[in-house]
C-alpha cells in the first residue's frame, strides 16, 4: 500500500510542494493548508550565512527536520548530494531523519558544477534504498541546471538508472521543453517532479505527478522584506498584509 506521501503523488494530477527554511515558515504553509512541505538547501543555508549545495549544512538541516517533523503534515527534506561521500553515512542520515518522522528525501547528484558519475550517484540511491525502505527518494538529476552539453539524453540516462537503483520518484530541475517533460515522464515510470516555473495545468497535462517551489518562496520573502524596509525608509505607512505576531508565536508552538 502507497504511503500517504506517495499518494500525493498521481502523474497528471500533480500537487505543488512549497519549500520552507525554517519553523516559522513551513507552520504558515502548513497552517495554509498544505499537506505536504519540504525544504529548500538554498534557503537553509542562506539563512545560516552558508553556502548551498557545498555540504555545509547538515547540522543545520537535521536540526530543522526534527522540529518539522513534529508539525501535522508530511514532511520532505533536502539532503543535497546527501552531505558525504560515504553512501553508508548517507543512509545513516535518511535513517536518522526517518525515525525523526520524515517521510521523503530529495537527494541530487550534482557536485559543485559537475555531475557525479552515474554509477556512483546509483550505488548511493541504491544503499539508501536498502537502508531505509520506507523514506519516499525523490532522485534528482542536474544536467539541465549544470548546463550538460547534451541534458536531454543525459537525464533521461540517468532517470532510468535511479529508477532502476530504488528511487520512488525522479526531480529534473531546469527542464522545461514540454516534448522533454513528457519523454522524462515515460522513461521513468515513476512520478515525475519538476519546478514551478509555469502553471499547473500545463505541467498537469505533461504528465506531471509533483510541482516545487524550490527556492522561490524565500527568494521572494526577502525581496519583500527589503521592499517593506524601503517603503518605510521612504515615508510610507507600514503595510498591515502579513501575520500578526500573535499569529507567529501560535504556530511556533506547533512544532515545539
Amino acid at each position: 500500500m502507497a504511503s500517504p506521501f506517495a499518494a500525493l503523488h498521481r502523474p497528471g494530477q500533480p500537487f505543488l510542494l512549497p519549500n520552507a527554511w525554517d519553523v516559522v515558515s513551513a507552520a504558515l504553509l502548513v497552517d495554509a493548508g498544505f499537506p505536504a512541505v519540504g525544504t529548500t538547501s538554498l534557503g537553509v543555508a542562506a539563512s545560516a550565512g552558508l553556502p548551498d549545495a557545498a555540504s555545509a549544512t547538515r547540522t543545520q538541516t537535521l536540526a530543522l527536520a526534527r522540529r518539522l517533523a513534529r508539525l501535522p503534515a508530511l514532511v520532505t527534506v533536502d539532503i543535497e548530494a546527501g552531505f558525504s561521500h560515504d553512501p553508508g553515512q548517507v543512509a545513516a542520515l535518511v535513517a536518522e531523519l526517518h525515525d525523526y518522522g520524515v517521510v521523503g528525501i530529495n537527494i541530487e547528484d550534482g557536485r559543485g558544477d559537475t555531475l557525479a558519475p552515474a554509477d556512483v550517484q546509483t550505488r548511493l540511491i541504491a544503499t539508501v534504498r536498502s537502508a531505509v525502505p520506507d523514506i519516499f527518494i525523490n532522485a534528482r538529476t542536474d544536467a539541465y541546471w549544470l548546463r550538460h552539453d547534451r541534458p536531454f539524453p543525459e537525464t533521461l540516462t540517468r532517470v532510468a538508472a535511479y529508477r532502476d537503483a530504488g528511487a520512488d520518484g525522479v526531480f529534473v530541475p531546469g527542464v522545461r521543453d514540454p516534448a522533454e517533460i513528457e519523454a522524462v515522464v515515460r522513461v521513468a515510470d515513476r512520478p515525475v517532479n519538476v519546478l514551478a516555473d509555469r502553471p499547473l495545468p500545463e505541467l498537469a497535462a505533461l504528465g506531471v505527478a509533483r510541482v516545487s517551489c524550490g527556492s522561490l518562496l524565500y527568494r521572494h520573502a526577502v525581496q519583500a522584506a527589503v521592499a517593506v524596509a524601503r517603503a518605510l525608509a521612504a515615508g510610507q505607512a507600514p503595510p498591515t498584509a502579513g501575520p500578526s505576531y500573535a499569529d507567529v508565536t501560535r504556530l511556533l508552538g506547533a512544532a515545539d
